[in-house]
């Protein structure tokens, strides 16, 4: 074994290059479940979003060309699960896990040709005089764009949620949606603008598996990090500052068993490669105690 080898810095650097696609994909659902409705279609969304985005970033030779595609392709998915669970009154469940399967298959399916293909450069973001500052510029402010842009969109929802309107307006749509109905408040229509943008952060999520992490497609690329964001949305209670914790905590978990791997530890691969979801599940039981959303999965009919 070999310690000397992990070097701090960069495992902590790491750290926030792992968190972000968990992170982009969570925050995006802990905005569609605000509103009242348990979208488990993420991964579906994430890996579509990973296979169209990578495809687009290759076809143009931009990456961000390609990060806009699996955006729109999250949010479109994510629209046909709004109009069945909104509109005809589907089972949220049911649709959400046949998502997860169409997304699984659809991406398998487009991904054929593009197999061990190497993604376009995308280049670290070296910010003037913070990203020079001793053992922190390394750290935090030496990575990729949409490192940062992850970071504006939590805090952006945070601010949405609990200081404007509007977000009051998805709040009580979330809580108690027959109240909101009664108040005039466009239930449907607060709902699926939250779906589609919890798609789109899905899409963005595994657009940056593709394009940034890997980076590389291949078959299975999101390795249930789509069900790892659903959980981390529990943690959090659904509240944007906790889920930001929750998804550094797995990204640390991750790059810290890569790591260990590395140093050559005397624990079985198999091990060691199980040991981020077995620390998200722990965390899960142990720290979620926020209650959830009162309206959370429910259907809702106008004319009722």
């Amino acid at each position: 074994m070999d310690f000397g080898s992990i070097n701090p810095i960069l495992l902590l650097a790491s750290l926030m290059v792992a968190a972000t696609p968990i992170l982009l994909a969570a925050i995006g659902e802990l905005v569609v479940e605000r509103a009242g409705v348990l979208n488990l279609g993420v991964e579906g969304m994430m890996i579509v979003g990973s296979v169209l985005g990578f495809v687009a970033a290759i076809g143009t030779g931009n990456a961000w060309v390609g990060f806009g595609v699996a955006a729109v392709a999250g949010a479109g998915l994510a629209l046909m699960f709004g109009i069945l669970t909104q509109y005809l009154l589907t089972n949220q469940v049911a649709s959400g896990l046949a998502l997860t399967l169409f997304g699984l298959g659809l991406a398998a399916l487009l991904g054929q040709g593009y197999l061990g293909t190497k993604a376009p450069s995308f280049p670290d973001l070296h910010i003037p005089v913070l990203g020079d500052i001793p053992v922190i510029g390394p750290i935090v402010f030496q990575h990729d764009p949409m490192v940062y842009i992850g970071l504006a969109i939590v805090a952006g929802v945070w601010w949405f949620l609990n200081k404007t309107r509007g977000g009051l307006v998805l709040r009580a749509v979330g809580e108690n949606h027959e109240a909101a109905h009664a108040l005039g408040y466009h239930v449907i229509r607060t709902r699926l603008l939250a779906i589609m943008f919890g798609g789109a952060c899905a899409g963005l999520g595994g657009a940056y598996l593709s394009i940034v992490r890997v980076p590389t497609y291949a078959e299975g690329l999101t390795a249930g990090a789509g069900w790892i964001a659903l959980a981390i949305v529990v943690f959090a209670s659904w509240k944007p500052g906790r889920l930001l914790i929750g998804a550094y905590l797995f990204g640390g978990v991750t790059v810290l068993q890569l790591n260990l791997q590395a140093a050559g530890v005397a624990i079985p691969v198999e091990y060691l490669s199980m040991s981020p979801y077995i620390a998200t599940i722990l965390v899960l039981v142990i720290m979620s105690a926020g209650s959830a959303p009162g309206s959370l999965g429910k259907t809702f009919h106008a004319s009722r």
